[in-house]
């Protein structure tokens, strides 16, 4: 033991001339033990603190992965419904112009159906009144006629009276009837 005493004394008078960095046995010791706290400490951080940044950056870029998928997926569906609007809005027209021909077309069947009724109307009219002019001229010649008989009877009366007896004159009216027969009162 003395010459590990010795020894030690031998080093440590060696060790204050070469020293360049003052190193010796208390600080390599220190410097051990802080090495070991660091990484324990390292150790917790990583279990208590490092995980859950790491659980929690990597929600955060899964949910920002997922967003710009959703993106990407609404801009190719805004693309597709912006496509099939445009090709809409192309059709429009012929659609429109579609529309006005088949108005058109019902419009002039409209029309011609309302022309055709009207036309049937005025030749129902035109045949009412052609009828009843019929009904009005038989009517006018009936008096006429009954006018005449009236007149030529009165004349005749005027004239049989002065010249012809009742008998005589009832012979006459019976063979005038029976030569104009019943036509021509019924006409």
């Amino acid at each position: 033991m003395n010459a590990l005493f010795g020894m030690n004394s031998i080093l440590l008078e060696a060790e204050e001339w070469t020293r360049l960095f003052d190193l010796d046995f208390q600080l390599l010791h220190d410097s051990i033990l802080t090495l070991i706290a660091v990484f324990v400490l390292f150790l917790v951080a990583s279990i208590f603190f490092f995980k859950p940044a790491r659980d929690f950056l990597e929600k955060r870029k899964k949910g920002i992965s997922d967003n710009i998928e959703a993106a990407r997926a609404d801009k190719e569906e805004a693309e597709r419904l912006k496509a099939e609007y445009e090709s809409k809005l192309k059709n429009v027209d012929s659609e429109v112009e579609g529309i006005l021909a088949e108005a058109r077309k019902k419009a002039r069947a409209n029309e011609e159906r309302i022309v055709q009724d009207a036309m049937a109307e005025a030749g129902r009219i035109v045949d009412s009144a052609n009828r009843e002019a019929e009904l009005q001229k038989q009517k006018i010649a009936n008096e006429v006629k009954e006018e005449i008989v009236s007149v030529a009877g009165a004349m005749a009366g005027k004239l049989v009276a002065a010249s012809i007896d009742e008998e005589t004159q009832n012979r006459l009216l019976d063979e005038t009837l029976e030569e104009m027969g019943e036509d021509t009162w019924l006409s």
